[in-house]
Order: structure tokens, then sequence, then C-alpha cells
């Protein structure tokens, strides 16, 4: 019988980082900034690349979501929730890890 793994829960609290097996990278041709990963390439917006950026494994979520809030004007409290949403599905399809 196989052990049925856990989902790891993104919260304010987490740190998480890039695994060694993604990279982001630019594009010139198309003059973007690409998420590689074996045998997949992922295209984040702005935003999805301004939270990628940050996720050094030192910094935690609230830390992340408080420098995004100043850059952006935006209130914490507004952008909090796709934050974590945002991380949580990265998190989930072994994009992220957790430090």
């Amino acid at each position: 019988m196989q052990a049925v793994q856990e989902r790891a829960v993104v919260t304010r609290r987490s740190r998480l980082v890039l695994p060694k097996h993604v990279r982001m990278r630019y594009d010139p041709l198309r003059q973007a900034w690409a998420v590689l990963s074996p045998e997949r390439i992922f295209w984040p917006n702005e935003i999805g690349l301004e939270i990628l950026r940050r996720c050094d494994g030192k910094t935690s979520v609230r830390a992340i979501i408080a420098a995004l809030a100043l850059e952006f004007d935006a209130e914490e409290e507004e952008i909090s929730e796709d934050v974590i949403a945002f991380l949580q599905e990265w998190a989930d399809n072994l994009l992220l890890r957790f430090s």
C-alpha cells in the first residue's frame, strides 16, 4: 500500500523557493520571461513574475504580500488571497517548494 502524501498548504508564514529543476529565463524573441521545468514552460504575467522573483526561500509570504502591496499601491488584505492562491497553485504543481 502506498503512503498518501499530504498537500502542503501555503500560509503567510511559508517560505518558498523555485526547486532546482525549475528556472526562469528571458526569451528575447517573445520579449517575455518564461518559467522552465522539465517538459513544461510557463509564461507568467507581470504580477506572477513579481511574486516568483520574491520566492527566495528566505522571504515569507507575509513579507512578499507587504512588498507587493507597497510596490503596486494596494491594500494587503485585497491582494493576500490572490497571492496565496497563486503560490498554492505553483506549489501544488511542484514548481515551488517549501524551504
